[in-house]
């Protein structure tokens, strides 16, 4: 018997679940007069079930019928002592445009969070739901003056942010990360809708005065924090500096904030602020390692704008020389290493050193980064076999690790690089199921090119064409790279791979610092390839030239809202919104 019932309870329940979902789909469908008939059904057996309550009046108003969902609420309400009902009677006063009666039944409704602060939780939502924002607005402050252990900063900063009130909206949201830290990043999340990169935009200044305020009234690290990350927002990088200073002087734990931010320079090519961070960690620094890995992020700002090799070399030398060849400045090797091979052509020089590193005391793991390197300068050589043999290396004794899965990639590129694309393409198959995104990605895309481009003659010559330009381009060889892309252009211009070719050069351009030059391919691109998988790529990358290098903001802007318009599923979607709005001078919120 007790079997039975528990049946009985469990078909019920199945069967009240579809009625639930006919219901909603009648709703959904416009099919008012069916969808009433479901709930009222769903609520005779329920009848305390705020979702079928709450659907049966929205369905007497969908069906203009006011009297019916009046009589329905007022029953409910000698029922059910729930304030949220008077929200709806008033609600329902409305629709039937008595604004008097409405606004009585709302302060009705206010009046019972006197009676009990936690009721402003049914009215506040009751208020929400209808949109009626002044109303909630209300119901929240009058809740948090009774009882100001509730907290509602979040629920009003949102309100704010709908009603336009920005000020009010700011100040919530600092509210709330200081009463509660761990919040911040979606704090941060929040208010980055409302700001954009423009520092003279109005909301902009308007958080800057805020924050600062704050900082003269009650000083804390919380203000500094956001006010760097305001100035990161804003690309301005030194005096988001100065905020992380007086930050790491307040609590001088860790640099590691100071860090991200001379990440963050670097790879916005902020050269001399970067410089500035990172001669400031090398200074401030309590431990080696720190002040060794500042050093190497500057002798990479120092290639990347090309300083002289010569004196490269001698900074690599004065650090080998301080800090020792040991296990613990391995990645320093291997940095010296690829310098000597990739910048300097010594490559029998970086062999050399490479192989006494791996005579140190090293893990498996630092033998196969070293092995990687070493892989990379045979590449360099083209001695493919033997770069073959230190990745499969790393296979056989990292197996299914990161780095064993970098080494398959290595293999399947070295294969592409010798023409052997049916070998690269069951390597790259395996790599698209990569647990490492970016190694995945990368296989895809070389695995795309290869699919896209084998067949279109039985040589191959284009793919192979390109395939030797990649290699020139791996080996720095960049103007030999550049023109033979050149050839692969004016021989194969009826062929897929000029696409693949005209950004492949224009990366080069860019690299080369040769603007105008890189812009043309991606116009070329733009006007020629509308429908192929590089289109977004070319989109953006041109935007930014116009944007950051060419000022010409009125095209960029054109070229960002081509993304946002025809590429919603673009990785430079979000990026491009954002600037769009920038260019456009809007008023963010």
């Amino acid at each position: 018997m007790r079997y039975i019932l528990i049946f009985c309870f469990l078909i019920s329940g199945v069967l009240c679940a579809q009625n639930a979902t006919i219901a909603k789909n009648y709703f959904e469908k416009a099919e008012y007069e069916k969808a009433l008939i479901e709930y009222k059904k769903l609520y005779a057996k329920s009848s305390s079930n705020i979702t079928y309550i709450t659907q049966i009046i929205s369905t007497y108003q969908q069906l203009e019928q006011y009297d019916e969902a009046e009589k329905f609420i007022l029953e409910l309400m000698q029922r059910i002592q729930y304030p949220a009902f008077i929200v709806e009677l008033g609600y329902n006063y409305q629709l039937k445009n008595n604004l008097e009666k409405a606004n009585e039944y709302y302060k009705l409704a206010i009046s019972k969070i006197d009676e009990r602060a936690t009721n402003v939780y049914a009215v506040a939502r009751g208020f929400q739901n209808h949109s009626l924002l002044n109303e909630a607005v209300i119901a929240y402050e009058k809740a948090v003056v009774l009882n100001p252990d509730l907290n509602f900063n979040v629920q009003l900063a949102q309100i704010y942010g709908e009603q336009g009130n920005i000020e009010k909206m700011f100040n919530s949201y600092l509210n709330f990360a200081e009463s509660n830290p761990l919040v911040l990043r979606d704090v941060k999340r929040a208010i980055n809708d409302f700001i954009s990169e423009d520092s003279t935009n109005e909301n902009n200044v308007l958080l800057r005065k805020l924050l600062l305020k704050k900082m003269q009234q009650e000083p804390n690290t919380l203000w500094n924090e956001l006010l760097s990350w305001l100035f990161i927002q804003q690309k301005d990088l030194k005096k988001a500096f100065a905020q992380e200073k007086a930050i790491y002087k307040r609590q001088p734990e860790s640099l590691s904030r100071i860090e991200e931010l001379a990440l963050i320079a670097v790879n916005d090519n902020e050269n001399e602020v970067a410089q500035d961070v990172l001669n400031y960690i090398i200074e401030t620094a309590p431990d080696a390692q720190t002040k060794l890995k500042a050093h190497q992020n500057l002798i990479q700002i120092d290639l990347k704008s090309g300083a002289n090799y010569g004196a490269i070399k001698s900074k690599y030398l004065e650090l080998l020389r301080t800090y020792g060849e040991q296990p613990e400045t391995l990645e320093l090797q291997i940095a010296y290493g690829h310098f000597l091979a990739f910048y300097l052509n010594e490559t029998k020089a970086a062999t050399s050193f490479l192989e006494s590193t791996l005579k140190q005391p090293l893990s498996t793991l630092e033998k196969a980064q070293v092995k990687l390197e070493l892989g990379d300068i045979l590449i360099l050589q083209e001695k493919f076999n033997k770069a073959l043999i230190y990745y499969t290396q790393i296979q056989r004794n990292l197996k299914n690790s990161t780095i064993s899965q970098q080494a398959r990639f290595k293999v399947a590129k070295a294969s592409y690089y010798k023409g052997d694309f049916k070998w690269a393409e069951s390597q790259l198959k395996i790599l698209k199921a990569s647990t490492s995104q970016l190694i995945a990605n990368d296989a895809l895309d070389l695995k795309l090119l290869i699919t896209d481009n084998k067949y279109e003659d039985s040589l191959q010559t284009a793919l192979k064409l390109y395939a030797k330009a990649d290699l020139l381009a791996f080996q720095n060889r960049n103007d030999e790279a550049i023109t033979l892309l050149d050839n692969i252009l004016e021989a194969h211009k009826t062929e897929p791979i000029i696409a693949q070719a005209l950004y492949k050069q224009a990366q080069l351009f860019e690299l080369k610092l040769q603007y105008d030059k890189a812009a043309v391919n991606y116009q070329a691109m733009i006007d020629n390839y509308k429908d192929g998988i590089l289109m977004d790529d070319a989109l953006f990358h041109l935007a930014e030239i116009y944007q950051k290098q060419l000022n010409l903001p009125e095209k960029a802007k054109g070229l960002y809202e081509q993304i946002i318009f025809n590429h919603a599923d673009s990785i430079y979607f979000v990026d491009a919104r954002k600037r769009y709005r920038t260019l456009r001078g809007d008023a963010i919120n």
